[in-house]
């Protein structure tokens, strides 16, 4: 049975839609699922225009809305009649928001209970969050900004009864996606030389594909309140360099302001509400509302000593094997 059977006859909206992540999400929906309608929804009209180019044979499927999740009223217009959200919309590059902090505020946690209201509104079935592992113990304004949309996002099931459901997806570095390290070093490899912060510096790595999967079967289990973790592998980044540009020289040049040396995806405090499924840590809400995380009573928790950060020897990789993560990508 198609595992995207939930979505037959279904509208969903993507805000950020002509982003990395919405452009290979809607490309996914039209390939495999029955989906009756999608609705981009973004406030840039040229990637508007490039992706209706692209995708013109599918132009019958395809809404198009220009606006920005800062406006509710634009928001609520677009959420008529659609049945899931995936919210992708947010400012990311962390040195622009250091600079510029509260468009940053605006956008990614003003923006997200936006989103809310107008799920709520509009009754929609349920709404997920694109989140980062920079919103676990952030140190720096993004990171902040996105661990406030997932406290929001999770809260929200408290105002929604048994109508809207709503649910986070919480992943680390894509592989390739637009400003990604992989994208730095294609940039820098025809000079000879790839800019390294520290040789220690550890990251998560998963491939695009493997996040579509895991939002797709989230949403499709979720039942409000839950956090979904893809199980990912780790690699240095120097590893990275190496075996993405192995004849080129590495400059260190330290590690930036609000740059960690290694990053967490599981806090301790939430291992202890943790469960392990097949492709996937779920973290069940702290408050069960409407006891909403009845499916997963019946699972087993991690153990209470459970530490899912990237310099843990049991989830990072050595160069020798930077293949299994890389290798797809190459």
């Amino acid at each position: 049975m198609n595992n995207l059977a939930f979505l037959k006859n279904k509208t969903v909206l993507v805000t950020g839609g002509t982003g990395t992540f919405g452009r290979a999400f809607v490309s996914k929906l039209l390939r495999e699922s029955d989906v009756k309608k999608i609705i981009i929804f973004s406030r840039d009209e040229f990637k508007q225009s490039q992706m209706q180019a692209d995708l013109k044979e599918h132009a019958k499927k395809l809404r198009f809305f220009i606006g920005d999740i800062r406006d509710l009223s634009r928001l609520e217009r677009a959420f008529e009649g659609v049945d899931i959200v995936f919210h992708a919309a947010a400012l990311k590059q962390v040195p622009a928001i250091e600079y510029n902090p509260f468009e940053a505020v605006k956008t990614n946690i003003l923006g997200s209970q936006n989103v809310i209201e107008a799920a709520l509104d509009n009754n929609i079935d349920k709404a997920i969050l694109i989140s980062s592992d920079k919103a676990v113990q952030p140190v720096n304004l993004y990171g902040a900004t996105k661990l406030a949309a997932e406290r929001l996002f999770i809260a929200a099931n408290s105002y929604s009864g048994r109508n809207t459901k709503f649910g986070v997806v919480r992943y680390g570095n894509v592989i390739g996606s637009r400003g990604s390290l992989v994208e730095m070093i294609k940039q820098q490899k025809d000079k000879g030389e790839i800019a390294l912060t520290d040789k220690e510096m550890t990251r998560f790595w998963i491939s695009i594909d493997k996040v579509l999967n895991i939002i797709l079967e989230a949403v499709s289990n979720m039942q409000g309140g839950e956090l979904f973790v893809p199980k990912m592998k780790s690699l240095k980044v120097l590893d990275v360099i190496k075996y993405l540009a192995p004849k080129c020289k590495i400059k260190l040049v330290g590690i930036r302001p609000g740059e960690k040396m290694h990053e967490t995806l599981i806090t301790e405090y939430e291992a202890k509400r943790t469960i392990d499924l097949k492709n996937v840590y779920v973290i069940k809400p702290e408050f069960d509302f409407s006891n909403r995380g009845g499916w997963l009573n019946d699972k087993a928790l991690v153990d209470q000593n459970f530490n899912y950060s990237s310099n843990n020897p049991e989830f990072l990789l050595s160069l020798e094997k930077a293949e299994e993560i890389l290798g797809e990508f190459i």
